[in-house]
């Protein structure tokens, strides 16, 4: 089995990365890994804490219509060059953590995809360099608000609400390049493709988003999603699973109605 890097916080909040356990403990590393992180001699216990996304990015950077039977399911044409957009770091959250409906949408779609996590700076860099840059990959749901995405015609507001962006559980060096993506819904299989029937290669994505900004470790890209894509709802349990790195896990929770904002005494006098 292949080694599982992981990232969480001590019930003491200290934040580490670690090596996951196949009995569940993890071991800690002195640095992130990307940095040669070492294993020291603390273990914990599961009881001991709690998993955090894998990775902190400064940007994630997503990729549209990177498998032709999607963009054929959306209806449109496949891209030349990749399609790329942005999703803020605040969208991201980790494995069982919930993803939150925001009430300005009524479509809320899931779509599993693998993603890169950049282990090294990558600013134009080509092709055959661009594996060098890459530390490991993970598994991701880009949730999109569906009605959202098609009312604005630009794709910020529908992906990049918080907890858009679930990634884990863990983070492995290398994935078969035939590997299997499988998501389901409430148990129910719903997305099935080989990450091989990508249009682009993840080392393509990297070079070609590489030309345009500088990936800092710790940066993720987002590889695209397959056929399949749909909606959920409101207690919803949703899996992305990926063949050699595990099953990531959300549940879909209603987020809550923004507060209204106090009257001050001036307003409240002028009502009575």
């Amino acid at each position: 089995m292949a080694k599982r890097y992981v990232r969480l916080k001590t019930f003491d909040q200290q934040i580490f990365y670690g090596l996951f356990q196949i009995d569940h403990t993890v071991q800690t590393l002195d640095a992130p890994p990307w940095l040669n992180g070492l294993p020291t001699e603390q273990i914990l216990a599961p009881e001991d804490y709690e998993l955090l996304a894998p990775c902190v990015p400064s940007k994630i950077i997503a990729i549209g219509k990177n498998y032709a039977k999607h963009a054929a399911e959306m209806g449109t044409p496949l891209p030349q060059a990749p399609l790329i957009f942005l999703k803020p770091p605040t969208a991201v959250i980790p494995h069982k953590a919930a993803i939150l409906y925001p009430p300005q949408s009524t479509q809320v779609e899931y779509e599993g995809e693998l993603a890169i996590v950049i282990g090294d700076k990558a600013s134009q860099c080509t092709v055959e360099h661009a594996h060098s840059k890459i530390w490991g990959y993970t598994i991701a749901n880009d949730v999109t608000a569906r009605d959202l995405q098609q009312q604005d015609g630009q794709w910020i507001r529908a992906k990049g609400f918080d907890s858009f962006c679930p990634l884990g559980p863990w983070m492995v060096r290398e994935v078969n390049p035939g590997a299997t993506l499988q998501t389901y819904l409430n148990g129910e299989p719903r997305q099935e493709s080989s990450i091989s029937d990508m249009v682009f290669s993840p080392d393509f994505l990297v070079s070609y988003v590489s030309q345009i900004m500088t990936l800092w470790p710790g940066d993720v890209i987002l590889t695209g999603t397959p056929e399949g894509v749909g909606a959920m709802q409101i207690g919803d349990r949703v899996q992305v699973e990926i063949e050699g790195i595990g099953t990531l896990e959300n549940v879909v929770e209603q987020r809550p109605q923004p507060l209204q904002a106090p009257m001050n005494v001036e307003e409240e006098q002028g009502e009575s």
